[in-house]
């Protein structure tokens, strides 16, 4: 855990001195948050003719309706996130089967190919042996006596 800091911050025209873990840039980017919305609120005329009291109420609350929101959009945002997750995860496995089914379908096609060429060499000898049984060999010799 790191050391406490104290920081000086001027928030509303006035300087505070803030104790805290965090860094000073980020207790001044706080300091800052509210002072944007106090100038905000100070450009509305009601606000401006509002008790001191009020005038802290109301900022509380707009703070907190900030707060809300943001951790709102948070929770939106999470929700979002899970569910890409999810469709990530399924779409990686749907690929890992489609790689499975390629891989298995390339050595399908690999075995059809061989057994056509086995195939094709059957064919060819038994076309050269009906050619042989029909027309005799072709070496020039009768085929038979009728040919003489």
């Amino acid at each position: 855990m790191s050391a406490k800091k104290s920081v000086a911050v001027l928030i509303g025209g006035k300087v505070y001195n803030l104790s805290g873990y965090e860094e000073e840039e980020y207790m001044q980017k706080v300091a800052a948050y509210i002072n944007g919305k106090i100038e905000e609120f100070s450009k509305l005329e009601g606000y401006r003719k509002q008790s001191a009291d009020m005038k802290a109420t109301l900022l509380e609350l707009n703070i907190a309706d900030d707060y809300f929101k943001a951790k709102e959009q948070i929770e939106k945002y999470e929700l979002d996130a899970q569910q890409k997750e999810r469709d990530l995860y399924n779409l990686k496995h749907e690929l890992i089967t489609d790689q499975v089914k390629s891989e298995d379908n390339s050595s399908r096609i690999r075995e059809l190919e061989k057994e056509n060429a086995e195939l094709r060499q059957i064919k060819a000898k038994l076309e050269a042996s009906l050619e042989d049984a029909l027309l005799g060999p072709l070496s020039g010799k009768p085929r038979n006596d009728l040919d003489t």
